[in-house]
């Protein structure tokens, strides 16, 4: 199954079952892909996180009832999935800027976020540099965060772990740690799936790779397995050029590839120079299998 069906799959189970207690391993297996995976590539085709999207369509949908119902709004918050009248007048207010009381109005101001849809659209023509490279394992040493998906971990968190780990020296030191390795020059951003973890977490380091001497108090060493990998090359000012280009990579290069992604592990190559130039050069590493 390619990306795009099993994107549309997972869609159409979500807004199914809108009322219950979503899981998210079997929206994720509707898309035949880990949790893990299919919350991160969401996210990035979408723009906002899977989380995001069940609760602004259930805000959406529970505005309509109270709007156009008599329903008490204890029996609303219930049927969308909020323990108390509290937390989900907390989360309307938020949502929709007025009061849950304040929605039984007539012509009350009220939010709509559609449902998605996928739509086959005239899409490409554009250049994607990349190379297929097989590596043996090797391993990277660097600091490591655990991420949690429901956030907006992809636009906001990751870019803020980016900056406080260049104001703190890590980058820097990190750079220095790379030189006479055989990536010298270059740090990594590495996200993970971790089986251990809980299917809204996952742990993401910044690294460059460690091939010998002392592990700096704080650091984490984490072995890369081999990988069959396509490596794309990213030009512009970071996180906007390296965001846009995952997009591309799975609207554009897996539906149409010999190639699928083998999951478990990404890495984004950052050489050393100014992130914020729009001719800095970056890379996106996947592992890769056949289709």
């Amino acid at each position: 199954m390619d990306w795009i069906t099993g994107l549309q799959k997972a869609i159409d189970y979500i807004e199914e079952n809108l009322m219950d207690d979503l899981d998210y391993e079997k929206i994720a297996a509707k898309a035949c892909v880990s949790s893990f995976h299919f919350q991160r590539i969401f996210s990035i085709m979408c723009n906002y996180s899977l989380g995001e999207y069940i609760r602004n369509r259930r805000l959406t949908l529970a505005a309509a009832e109270l709007n156009q119902t008599s329903m008490k709004v204890i029996d609303v918050a219930l049927k969308y999935g909020y323990e108390s009248p509290d937390s989900f007048a907390k989360a309307f207010t938020r949502f929709h800027g007025i009061t849950p009381s304040a929605a039984r109005e007539q012509g009350a101001n009220l939010r709509s976020f559609s449902r998605l849809s996928i739509k086959i659209s005239l899409e490409g023509g554009n250049i994607m540099d990349y190379r297929i490279e097989k590596k043996r394992e090797f391993k990277v040493i660097g600091k490591s965060e655990i991420f949690d998906t429901s956030d907006e971990f992809n636009r906001v968190d990751i870019p803020e772990f980016w900056s406080r780990c260049h104001k703190d020296g890590t980058v820097k030191t990190l750079y220095e740690l790379s030189r006479n390795t055989q990536n010298s020059g270059m740090v990594f951003g590495v996200c993970c799936e971790d089986s251990s973890a809980n299917a809204h977490q996952f742990p993401y380091l910044i690294a460059t790779t460690y091939e010998s001497g002392d592990i700096p108090k704080g650091y984490t060493v984490k072995e890369i397995p081999e990988y069959t990998w396509v490596v794309f090359r990213c030009v512009g000012a970071m996180p906007k050029a390296v965001q846009g280009l995952w997009r591309q990579i799975y609207t554009e290069f897996f539906p149409t590839s010999e190639y699928r992604p083998a999951h478990g592990i990404d890495l984004e190559a950052y050489y050393e120079g100014n992130m914020d130039d729009i001719n800095y050069v970056s890379e996106i590493w996947i592992p890769v299998e056949k289709k």
